[in-house]
């Protein structure tokens, strides 16, 4: 792939104060003197987003061109601007970012296995934002640098501001691929999530085009070697799950799958922190320190010691930094293929089991489905969970049409033999709003029972309504939470939302008429 020096202008590539991959201490002071955040008792930055506090799904284009029009499963997910909109568009953002006192370059790349990494830099007009781009993404040696050429670029200009009667946007704010230019162009939000989803969804396009299944998930590996993925969309606890004291993280929400084995994208973490404690999720308290970047943290005024249960500003509070701020990873991020592969989903309506083993085609139903419930905060206007259906357990993120990732995904279950789980971080005892949310202790312990193998012989009791096969017992959990049913006291009003829950997987499989039967037939049992 050709490099993009040539696509950024000339002047913004020679900015008269262009800082190039400043060291952390360096963007530190430059955060604290130009008020862009504060320091934290913990060591670590905070920064605030103001109006927008999570990503803008409906703000994001790619332009449709020769090099890709044919291969981009244009629609709501994935929009389409035209080259023309995106240029002028493009020379405006330059423009302004031209005029700005400072910028700041961050060159490293995506892709921790050597053989299918992307050099990628970084063009920001904050230096909080470049130093979350320095811990989001992998950071090249001196050798490296010194040689580095970026096949694409992201520029975040985060106060410049769209006209959408002359832009050709929806709002003010804008998230645009082309894959021509290969540059990611961002305005109009400060949400710093933005800049390493744009560099995920690249390279959802890139990566299967050789051959290697991207994948929204996190990603650990225990002491035998045995490695363990984790997929859910945000908020359902891939972070919290994969960061295990007695299993080295290989990362927490970004790989590839290739012929070698499992590689992260991304060198650092960016964790939800809301209602964090250093005794629920001790790995992630203690990693937000000196060069970390706290988002959206509510502050105590005098000990500027973060409150992490305060949500005043959104529930998307999150925390960024680098792996090595974990004892426990695995470095460089890559190991070996998949032995357990886990798919989260935070039920809000409280009828799914807390963990079920899936057959080869219930994992296929499922992985299409990508059922969850979309948590507050996470994207703009979302106030509470929301159930959706994302393919794969990340379709904001694909620019392919799903099958192309499910079926990559079903070979190589068949080909590693790995075992697959569903497991329910969501509600129990009822629906949200009447139940609770289900323990992450006993999430944890089912977790480890099936990465342990514990669960792959257990005698199980088939669901009536969703046909999944829970297991009748796990070490460290009640019986009785494992069955969702008992754990209503309504029972009537149980079955009436797993029964609704149901329809609404059949409804939304409707859209994949080119599957299996056996893969169709693989989802809930209960038909109205």
């Amino acid at each position: 792939m050709k490099t993009v020096e040539n696509a950024l202008d000339k002047n913004i590539s020679s900015h008269k104060n262009l800082i190039k991959n400043a060291p952390v201490p360096r963007l530190v002071e430059n955060i604290l003197s130009k008020n862009e955040g504060v320091l934290t008792a913990t060591g670590a930055v905070r920064a605030t987003t103001g109006t927008y506090t999570g990503r803008s799904p409906k703000d994001k284009f790619i332009v449709k061109d020769d090099i890709c029009e044919d291969f981009i499963d244009w629609g709501p997910v994935n929009q389409a601007i035209d080259e023309t909109s995106f240029n002028k568009l493009y020379e405006k953002v330059l423009t302004y970012l031209e005029e700005k006192d400072e910028l700041y370059q961050f060159k490293g790349f995506a892709g921790a296995d050597s053989a299918y990494r992307l050099p990628i830099q970084v063009i920001n007009e904050y230096a909080w934002h470049n130093l979350f781009s320095r811990q989001l993404f992998i950071n090249p040696t001196n050798e490296e640098l010194a040689s580095h050429q970026p096949e694409f670029t992201v520029v975040s200009a985060p106060n410049f501001k769209a006209d959408p009667a002359i832009d050709g946007t929806n709002s003010e704010t804008f998230i645009i691929i082309s894959f021509k230019k290969r540059v990611v162009l961002i305005g109009g939000t400060e949400y710093a999530g933005e800049i390493k989803k744009s560099i995920f969804s690249v390279m959802n396009y890139l990566l299967p085009r050789r051959n290697i299944l991207s994948m929204h998930c996190s990603a650990n590996v225990g002491p035998e070697g045995d490695v363990a993925l984790f997929f859910g969309l945000s908020g359902t606890g891939k972070t919290t799950l994969s960061a295990d004291p007695y299993r080295r993280l290989i990362g927490d929400d970004e790989h590839g799958w290739s012929p070698n084995g499992v590689f992260n994208i991304e060198g650092g973490c960016y964790a939800k922190c809301i209602n964090l404690s250093e005794k629920k999720e001790p790995q992630i308290f203690n990693a937000i320190r000196f060069g970390s970047v706290l988002e959206n943290v509510v502050l105590d005024d005098e000990t500027r010691l973060p409150d992490y249960d305060d949500v005043s500003l959104t529930e998307n509070t999150r925390a960024a930094y680098p792996l090595d701020n974990i004892d426990n990873i695995i470095s460089p991020s890559v190991a070996g293929h998949p032995n357990t592969i886990i798919f989260l989903t935070a039920d809000a309506s409280g009828t799914l089991p807390p963990i079920s083993k899936l057959t080869k085609e219930q994992a296929m139903y499922h992985f299409l489905s990508g059922y969850t419930s979309k948590l507050a905060g996470t994207e703009r206007g979302v106030t509470e969970p929301q159930a959706t259906f994302s393919a794969c357990f990340g379709s904001p993120f694909l620019p392919l049409v799903p099958s192309t990732y499910a079926e990559m995904l079903g070979e190589k279950i068949d080909q590693h033999n790995s075992n697959v789980f569903l497991v329910n971080t969501g509600w129990t005892g009822g629906s949200y709003g009447v139940g609770r949310r289900m323990k992450l202790s006993h999430t944890r312990a089912m977790v480890h029972s099936a990465l342990e193998g514990e669960l792959n012989a257990v005698e199980t009791t088939k669901d009536s309504i969703f046909g999944l096969e829970i297991p009748i017992h796990v070490p460290g959990v009640p019986d009785e939470v494992l069955v969702p049913k008992q754990t209503w006291e309504n029972k009537d009003a149980y079955t009436t939302a797993a029964q609704s829950l149901a329809m609404k997987f059949h409804e939304n499989f409707e859209k994949f008429s080119q599957v299996t039967d056996s893969i169709k037939e693989a989802g809930p049992l209960y038909k109205a």
